[in-house]
């Protein structure tokens, strides 16, 4: 290799730390051909996904179902207002701020919504999944699948001033069901951003954790990864970390004992959600399809406000703003009522 400096070229703009000992020239060449999965690159997608790309991993592979508004940007520090004003899906945006960031990386931005069906081709071959979602369903969905291919991943979650993240590594450390057995709370037993809002700080903390969490995985260093839940609560200045029995739980789980996995095989997960902090539904048609969208666009002339670029088509009207992807996909703002989604989306799109 050539060298400038202390160090060979390629890896030059990782100088600093290249000087951490524990990380030096063998973490950053193991860095460099490992491969990523966020789900998610919202408020801590954004975080772990330019921490990651600043650091100089191999392939970053960026999966979002939605698409940016203005209330975005108070926390979701990749964007800005012209990504806003593009209506551009936030895995796009995303994906072309990384690559002004670091060009040497590859960068591979998916608009798609995690289920079942996708997960398996979007995490094919990755070595470390990261969550940035804002759901239990997709979480649990995660859990299934990296149990049954061997993949650690990274929770985190985060409401009001308080986060917390854990990372599972399978066959080592307890899963998200050892911990909540029985699966997703129900939704009316747990705050959301919508409810009880969030603070960009926190969002920063847990992020930056996860990120962390990941290099060292992706560089080897597996002993250096903490294993206890932290809890971080910033208004109050309290940090902890919850010590989580291994042995029972796992020996009881029934996803690291018994093999069950219903979110992975489809037993499990719901064709309609509520957004987090959104006042909308997200939609999910039971089969895969490719719509036509500038067909669609202009079919909605005469129904509102039409609005498309190469990703979405978008209807908008006085009590409602229907966006629509070409798998299908929707996302209704403007209600959080899913009877009534399901009502807009048979009118426009159809059964």
């Amino acid at each position: 290799m050539s060298q400038s400096g202390p160090f060979p070229s390629e890896f030059e703009r990782y100088s600093r730390q290249l000087r951490f000992a524990p990380w030096a020239l063998k973490g950053q060449q193991q860095l460099s051909q490992r491969r990523a999965l966020v789900v998610g690159v919202g408020a801590l997608g954004s975080v772990s996904a330019e921490l990651l790309t600043r650091a100089g991993i191999g392939t970053l592979r960026l999966v979002d179902r939605d698409f940016l508004q203005i209330s975005n940007l108070q926390r979701q520090s990749l964007y800005d207002e012209r990504d806003v004003e593009l209506g551009l899906p936030k895995a796009i945006a995303a994906a072309n701020r990384l690559g002004r960031i670091n060009s040497n990386i590859r960068i591979e931005p998916h608009v798609a919504d995690i289920n079942f069906r996708t997960l398996p081709k979007l995490a094919h071959e990755v070595d470390v999944i990261i969550d940035g979602t804002d759901n239990f369903e997709t979480r649990f969905l995660i859990n299934d699948f990296a149990l049954q291919h061997d993949r650690p991943w990274i929770f985190g979650g985060c409401i009001g001033a308080q986060g917390q993240t854990l990372t599972i590594v399978p066959q080592q450390t307890i899963c998200l069901r050892c911990l909540m057995p029985n699966g997703p709370p129900p939704a009316d037993a747990l705050e959301t951003c919508e409810s009880s809002g969030v603070l960009g700080p926190i969002v920063q903390v847990v992020g930056a954790v996860q990120a962390m969490e990941a290099l060292k995985i992706l560089s080897g260093n597996h002993d250096a990864l903490n294993l206890h839940l932290q809890v971080f609560s910033m208004w109050d200045n309290r940090w902890q970390q919850m010590k989580v029995q291994q042995g029972p739980q796992r020996s009881e789980c029934p996803a690291c004992s018994k093999r069950d996995f219903p979110w992975l095989h489809g037993r499990q997960g719901s064709q309609l959600q509520v957004l987090c902090g959104r006042n909308s539904v997200q939609i999910r048609p039971q089969h895969e399809q490719q719509l036509d969208l500038e067909a669609i666009g202009r079919q909605w002339r005469d129904a509102g406000r039409v609005a498309s670029n190469e990703y979405l088509v978008k209807l908008q009207r006085e009590d409602f703003e229907l966006s629509l992807f070409a798998d299908g996909r929707a996302i209704i703002y403007g209600t959080d009522d899913l009877l009534r989604a399901r009502t807009i989306y048979s009118q426009f799109v159809g059964n």
